[in-house]
């Protein structure tokens, strides 16, 4: 398979896809299992989809239907894969969701666990036997949708496939057409009302096809990743789109990363990949928590593209990254940008690979007003920095709050329409309707083009409005990552209503690992100084310890439900002023 060259018609349906790559090469290795101090399980494409047979027929013995839903909570294991394969094969839909945090109540687990169920028809339960007195209860309460719970790492095949159910389950798969829906993907939360995103086979496919063209991937190339497949940007960009094409992906368990970041480049360096995707957050991480000593005879020059998604991009992240990795073999022309969502399945536009991104020194005073002007030597600065132009098969506009097209320069909201769209959130026709119009996906982010390149500067709903001013929240969080006392990329910044006052006022989170009242007005001291370089006024500075604050599902500190944990005011752990 050479770059460009990805035929849909050949096999219009996931499953068909991943037979036919099993049988053009079936002892190339599909998905390389990796567990830090393990030899990694290779599943090839032969035995992946042999085992994920398997899997199907037990699904059907089970009694699962077409187009069910099966949740999958399952921790990082290699027979994992086969059993997503083996659910689609059997024409029922796989939608991976989150295994708990340790931290995590299991009443507030079991809480969004029944808000996912209620709202998206959640079917059964795929998960590991430690769970089974949280979701258990959830079969017996009426109106549940949930029908049984299983426990696939548990099922033990024969040495001998059953043919007639095996003929059966191949007649189903046969039957599939590529319109059916093939996956069910929760958006990114820390709640139970997560938006449930259908995608047919057709839709992921065209973006296999137009994201793998716009990312320049041959047969050649090796994708390792850590993002959790319960994310679109893991599912999709590490896990779907490497399989289709019939290349390697390498899959790191996400939480040994995050105790780990050492473990991304490890695997690029052993396994020669030449793909990665991360969001920028963990730019951060893998420039400043890996030891030194950690990185030595690791090699990265293999690396020709790693995908910055899923959150603004940062140019001080790009520039920590490069100066960490430059002298063990990184391409600096190896950075690039994407941004998308669950909608059009995952990505909307990319920057060009091999060539620098574009980014533009602008005013951010006047990038406040919604108006891109370029900086002089007195202004306020931010560096934006470009997502790229749209790929094949989508186009992007700018609009004013009455969707109306605006002009290059002007920040507006960012609407999309693709040929890989999503079929509307499952049983929820109110917020399809509330967020697609004329066949455009009105994405809720703002954002200008500028000489077409699209830079995507925040969340509308996260817009702080002070005294008539826009202010973008990460424009705060990004300052706050050099605040002597306060651990980096470990703030969120929101809007506080005063009455008084009569507008918004911009308050602070911020894990410290300050102790004492005197340390921690020193803190407070440098956060408001790093607010007034950047000309805003921080009205509200709270001070949390390590670990305290709640993450999305993606990874990354929820303004949302961290503002909610503070404003109900039960937490004695928090000191503010």
């Amino acid at each position: 398979m050479s770059e460009f060259n990805f035929n849909i018609e050949e096999a219009p349906t996931l499953w068909k896809r991943w037979k036919l790559n099993s049988e053009r090469n079936p002892d190339r290795d599909a998905i390389v299992h990796w567990v830090a101090g393990q030899e990694p399980f290779r599943w090839t494409y032969k035995n992946l989809i042999d085992s994920a047979k398997r899997f199907s027929v037990k699904i059907r013995e089970l009694g699962i239907k077409p187009g069910e839903v099966c949740a999958t909570i399952i921790r990082h294991n290699p027979k994992f894969y086969p059993l997503y394969l083996g659910i689609s094969r059997a024409a029922a839909l796989p939608a991976v969701l989150a295994y708990p945090n340790p931290r995590l109540h299991p009443d507030k687990f079991r809480q969004g666990l029944e808000g996912m169920a209620l709202r998206s028809g959640l079917d059964y339960i795929l998960t590991e036997r430690e769970l089974e007195p949280i979701v258990k209860p959830l079969i017996e309460k009426t109106g549940s949708t949930i029908k049984a719970v299983y426990f696939p790492l548990e099922w033990e095949f024969n040495a001998e496939l059953d043919s007639k159910l095996d003929a059966e389950v191949e007649e189903v798969a046969s039957k599939t057409k590529d319109t059916d829906p093939m996956l069910l993907q929760h958006s990114s939360g820390t709640t139970g009302l997560q938006k449930p995103v259908v995608l047919s086979h057709r839709a992921i496919l065209c973006h296999v096809k137009n994201l793998g063209a716009a990312l320049k991937l041959t047969e050649k190339d090796k994708i390792a990743s850590w993002l959790p497949l319960y994310h679109d940007f893991g599912l999709i960009a590490a896990y779907q789109i490497p399989l289709a094409y019939g290349i390697t992906s390498i899959q790191i368990d996400p939480f040994e990363w995050v105790l780990a970041p050492v473990l991304l480049p490890e695997v690029i360096s052993k396994e020669k990949a030449t793909t990665s995707f991360s969001p920028n957050f963990a730019y951060n991480v893998l420039a400043e928590k890996i030891n030194e000593e950690e990185l030595e005879g690791l090699d990265l020059s293999s690396l020709r593209i790693i995908v910055n998604a899923a959150e603004p991009i940062r140019h001080d992240s790009h520039e920590k990254f490069i100066a960490r990795f430059k002298k063990y073999g990184l391409n600096p022309l190896a950075l690039a940008g994407l941004y998308g969502m669950a909608e059009v399945t995952l990505g909307a536009t990319l920057t060009e690979p091999g060539k620098p991104i574009p980014e533009l020194s602008v005013d951010r005073n006047e990038l406040s007003r919604g108006i891109m002007k370029l900086a002089n030597k007195d202004s306020v600065l931010r560096v934006c920095v470009s997502s790229g132009q749209p790929i094949d098969g989508c186009k992007l506009k700018i609009v004013d709050e009455n969707r109306n097209e605006i002009e290059d320069g002007l920040v507006g909201e960012v609407a999309v329409t693709s040929a890989s769209m999503f079929d509307g959130y499952r049983n929820y026709p109110e917020k399809t309707t509330e967020v697609v119009a004329n066949g455009m996906y009105y994405s809720g982010d703002y954002g200008f083009r500028w000489k077409g390149e699209y830079y995507i500067i925040g969340r509308k709903k996260d817009i702080i409005i002070c005294a008539g001013k826009n202010i973008y929240p990460e424009d705060i969080e990004d300052v706050m990552n050099n605040v002597d006392g306060l651990i980096p990329g470990r703030t969120i910044a929101f809007g506080l209503e005063d009455v008084d006052m009569g507008t918004e006022v911009v308050a602070v989170v911020s894990e410290t690992r300050a102790e004492t009242d005197e340390d921690k007005n020193k803190v407070r001291m440098n956060i408001l100084k790093a607010g007034m370089s950047i000309d805003i006024i921080i009205h509200k500075v709270y001070l949390v310890p390590p670990r305290w604050l709640i993450k999305s599902s993606s990874g990354k500190p929820s303004r949302k439900a961290n503002k909610e944990r503070l404003i109900s005011g039960t937490d004695q752990l928090v000191w503010s002023r």
